[in-house]
């Protein structure tokens, strides 16, 4: 694998008093979709969390592009050209879909740039386009989930963390957001996808990360995992 773009070493995240994950080593390489998938609760969130900045390290490091940035807030991180899509969607409900996109844009200054960006977001969705005056709030939780993750494109990210990206939406708009992941990482966007639809989350990308109770169980190729017995017995099911 290339020099890794992302690249955690014994890392430990506590969350409310719990360990919820104790000392994983995981690397994702420049231009790689790679996902990470477990059971609820087996710390997958707590990861993305530690990752950006919105949760504090316990021990062990973080590297990004070849620099310790272990502990750096999430602020710092965005600069860097690491964004997060979060579980829930955290649109802004008051604000235009427009005026949320510019939101995600906050730490730039290329005003052309923003609006031919915001242009290429409404082409990936062109639900969003149709709507692009109306408030957030009013939108369906598809379509929120297509604005989060437009938001977080404004920023032109390096890195993309997107954290369940699939929960709580109807199978068709499920769809939609993995087609538009695989675009967005064929334009050369590196993603780390936590998912619990394992078998969508491991068919769209290169390689894969198992977690369980806080730690990685199972890495490797993704083809390889979903034909792992262990895995399709624990997450795949008759789906597999």
């Amino acid at each position: 694998m290339a020099e890794p773009l992302l690249s955690l070493r014994k890392l430990e995240v506590a969350y409310g008093g719990i360990q919820a994950v104790k000392g994983i080593d995981l690397d994702v390489a420049q231009g790689e979709l790679v996902c990470l998938i477990g059971a609820n609760g087996a710390g997958k969130t707590t990861t993305l969390k530690g990752i950006c900045g919105l949760l504090p390290i316990k021990r062990g490091s973080i590297h990004h592009q070849g620099e310790d940035v272990t502990g750096k807030p999430a602020f710092k991180l965005v600069q860097r050209g690491v964004a997060m899509v979060p579980e829930g969607r955290g649109v802004f409900g008051g604000l235009t879909i427009e005026e949320n996109l510019a939101m995600g844009a906050y730490i730039r200054s290329d005003a052309g740039g923003i609006k031919s960006d915001i242009e290429h977001v409404f082409d990936l969705f062109p639900r969003l386009k149709e709507r692009r005056k109306q408030t957030a709030g009013t939108l369906s939780g598809g379509e929120q989930q297509m604005l989060a993750m437009g938001r977080a494109l404004m920023s032109r990210p390096r890195l993309l963390l997107l954290d369940e990206p699939s929960m709580g939406l109807a199978p068709l708009m499920v769809q939609k957001v993995f087609e538009t992941i695989m675009t967005v990482s064929a334009e050369g966007v590196t993603i780390l996808l936590v998912e619990q639809n394992a078998k969508l989350a491991l068919e769209v990308s290169g390689r894969g990360y198992v977690m369980e109770s806080g730690e990685i169980t199972l890495a490797g190729e993704a083809k390889a995992l979903l034909h792992d017995p262990k895995v399709r017995a624990a997450y795949l099911g008759a789906a597999a």
